[in-house]
């Protein structure tokens, strides 16, 4: 029985030493640019991403901790879905459901993009993201900050912190935007901006990005 116990012990350690590899802020826009059927698209095709197999798994994988942040203008962000473990498939489809049926908080208001980052880079403080080994805020936007806190002191504030920033540029109005958020927004470890042409292609990249975040990948998907 002993040697039983021990055994036991040794085949269940490495479990229990299992930690949270990411956790993820998903940061969507939803400032008054994104009409009523391109806030459909986005949490649509946000959900649809996160119920593929391999954004799925890779979340799972991972362990990860993934917050839903609703942004718009200053003093406007709100947490939609508060961190959320994804340790197993289940879970991965409870959260996605989630995503799906999110209403929308605000319709009429600016662009705020540094406020978004200083929102989710203070989520991090919560015991449950805190513990986890790396830290991503995963933006997305149609257009530049055009009201609130600089983008550029909050992109300092994060590389100080060790965070990751990414963003998905959806370029619907605003030719060029990756470049905006590219060089104002992101940072960290293996940073990067998407670009999406319009709402339409926001899925499409939206798993990309998902897929290239989750799983430390480095390789370009433009």
């Amino acid at each position: 029985m002993r040697l039983l116990t021990i055994t036991l012990v040794t085949i269940l350690a490495p479990l229990r030493l299992w930690a949270c590899e990411l956790a993820l802020v998903l940061a969507v826009d939803i400032s008054g640019s994104v009409e009523r059927s391109e806030y459909d698209l986005q949490m649509q095709g946000l959900a649809a991403a996160l119920q593929d197999g391999a954004v799925s798994e890779a979340l799972v994988n991972a362990q990860a901790q993934v917050m839903l942040l609703q942004w718009t203008g200053a003093g406007r962000q709100i947490v939609s879905i508060p961190w959320t473990p994804i340790t197993d498939f289940i879970q991965a489809d409870a959260f996605a459901a989630q995503v799906a049926e999110a209403p929308r908080r605000w319709r009429n208001f600016s662009t705020a993009v540094g406020e978004a980052m200083a929102v989710s880079l203070a989520a991090f403080d919560a015991p449950d993201a805190a513990a986890c080994k790396r830290h991503v805020i995963d933006i997305s936007g149609d257009g530049p900050s055009n009201e609130g806190i600089d983008p550029l002191d909050m992109r300092a504030a994060a590389l100080s912190r060790n965070v990751t920033i990414n963003a998905l540029a959806i370029e619907n109005e605003e030719p060029g935007l990756v470049d905006y958020f590219r060089a104002n927004v992101i940072t960290g470890p293996g940073a990067f901006a998407l670009r999406a042409a319009d709402f339409e292609e926001y899925q499409t990249r939206i798993r990309q990005k998902l897929i290239r975040e989750i799983t430390k990948q480095i390789a370009s998907l433009e």
